[in-house]
């Protein structure tokens, strides 16, 4: 079967973040009416908009800057900037104004179209924050992960610069470079990714099948066709005889609420709740299944990268169809953004919350996200920052490179013995060995080119299914569950 994907760039959009994370499609009353009914249409309606002395005031400010500056004022800048203030006064990461451009590049995005080193951001007190980088995209093959802080781009800082600002410098063309800087969590010092830019074919559905009946489907975004490509790989794998399903939605960033309550009908009963979505005025608006159950086990895999849509999804089959949930708590976004165009007149495009979401036992997981049923975490060398290769490692340094390339060293099997950050003579021989398998000179130390080997090595054993402890475990839970079954028969 042929998979359905778009070409696209590598950026993702940071404003995405509130787009693709939960509704993201042009049209309050399109979406919202789906998703939530016309009680959150209702709060939509349009204001009075400004009272005299508020159109003076913006007035007489515009006419004082146009009069009095000193150098020659772009009017149109003026008034996007006055938007933007209003939309930062928010206090909101998931609210904001979007230019013509940008806005058209947002409405490509719905469709599953990106531009960029590949991976979701928002913005967060003035801070460039990852939600999760996207599957196969530069930013994920580099070493980038959900939570991470990017500080700077090319020696630019993005320190408290509005979001789309902090876009434009990280985008580029194909084959560019990005050097990004990095603050992770548990990391002192910051750490330097350099990401190609590249071109990338974008498809949010895969499935396998395993030993023993268990189909894997893993679902990179929620775009407008994921529900469809969602129900063609079940139904594929449920004519090879599926006994159980593990759902994997791991740095899943979310996309548009319709079709992950699709997706969600296809396990939950008929009637049962998938999502509630609660209004400005507090009523809320039920979204119950008109599909059915499965008669197999289904767990759902989620880590700190699973965001929005992910989360619904993950929610809704765990208190309303029995699944289990197996890794990492979640990424905590519960809040329900349309967008407005046709309003404003001349391409631009305000992103505005309009509501909250909530599972559907009615808990608002925003800023704490969801705690697995099975608390798994991957081994170290998952997370292990990169290695500076401005600096050449050798017998007697104490660092934090160290500590990464042992780490990298003992996940590849070359047992370095500590992974502390001091650079002994164990650690010497061990990258002695792998110099020696690499086919490197075996200096014992670790210069550029060592650096880069052990990165790359380290990349394909991360990549291999064998290595996933998340993964694995969810494959198991359904192989007892299947087991269970068959006993009680």
């Amino acid at each position: 079967m042929l998979k359905k994907s778009t070409a696209v760039f590598m950026i993702v959009a940071a404003l995405l973040c509130g787009s693709l994370l939960t509704l993201g499609v042009t049209g309050y009353m399109q979406v919202v009416g789906q998703a939530a009914g016309e009680g959150v249409a209702a709060v939509l309606q349009t204001g009075s908009g400004l009272q005299d002395k508020e159109s003076q005031k913006l007035g007489t400010a515009l006419n004082l800057i146009e009069d009095n500056y000193y150098d020659t004022v772009d009017r149109d800048k003026l008034i996007d900037g006055a938007v933007n203030g209003m939309m930062e006064a928010l206090g909101d990461p998931y609210s904001n104004y979007m230019g013509k451009e940008t806005a058209e590049k947002f409405e490509e995005s719905i469709e599953g179209s990106f531009s960029g080193i590949g991976a979701e951001v928002s913005s967060d007190n003035g801070k460039v924050v990852v939600v999760s980088p996207i599957k196969g995209a530069p930013a994920e093959k580099a070493g980038i992960q959900a939570k991470d802080i990017i500080l700077s781009v090319n020696g630019e800082t993005l320190d408290g610069l509005e979001l789309n600002d902090a876009v434009a410098k990280i985008r580029g063309p194909k084959g560019s470079k990005a050097t990004l800087k990095v603050q992770r969590t548990g990391s002192a010092e910051p750490l330097e990714f350099v990401i190609t830019r590249d071109d990338v074919k974008l498809e949010t559905v895969y499935a396998t099948m395993e030993k023993d009946g268990i189909g894997v489907i893993e679902v990179t975004q929620f775009s407008m066709n994921t529900a469809e490509r969602f129900k063609e790989e079940l139904d594929n794998l449920e004519k090879q005889g599926m006994k159980g399903l593990v759902i994997d939605v791991r740095n899943d960033p979310g996309g548009v609420l319709q079709r992950v309550i699709e997706m969600a009908e296809q396990f939950v009963p008929a009637g049962k709740t998938i999502v509630q979505v609660e209004n400005k005025d507090k009523s809320r608006e039920v979204s119950t299944s008109k599909g059915s159950s499965k008669d197999y086990p289904v767990v759902v895999l989620m880590n700190k990268g699973s965001a929005s849509a992910s989360e619904i999804l993950a929610g809704a089959l765990q208190q309303s169809a029995g699944a289990k949930l197996i890794g990492e708590h979640s990424f905590g976004k519960g809040t329900v953004q349309t967008s407005f165009e046709k309003e404003l007149g001349d391409g631009s495009l305000l992103k505005i919350t309009i509501a909250k979401w909530l599972t559907p036992d009615g808990t608002w997981i925003h800023g704490k996200g969801i705690e697995p049923d099975i608390a798994v975490a991957q081994p170290d060398y998952f997370s292990v920052a990169p290695i500076n290769k401005s600096v050449t490692l050798q017998y007697n340094m104490n660092s934090s490179d160290v500590k990464s390339a042992q780490t990298m060293l003992d996940g590849l099997g070359y047992k370095p013995g500590r992974k502390d950050g001091y650079f002994d003579a164990g650690t010497k021989e061990a990258v002695k060995k792998f110099q020696s398998a690499s086919k490197l000179q075996t200096t014992g130390a670790i210069d550029a080119k060592t650096a880069e080997a052990l990165e790359l090595a380290l990349i394909k054993v991360i990549q291999d299914p064998a290595n996933d402890n998340q993964r694995n475990r969810g494959i198991e839970e359904v192989r007892k569950e299947i087991q269970k079954a068959a006993s009680n028969k």
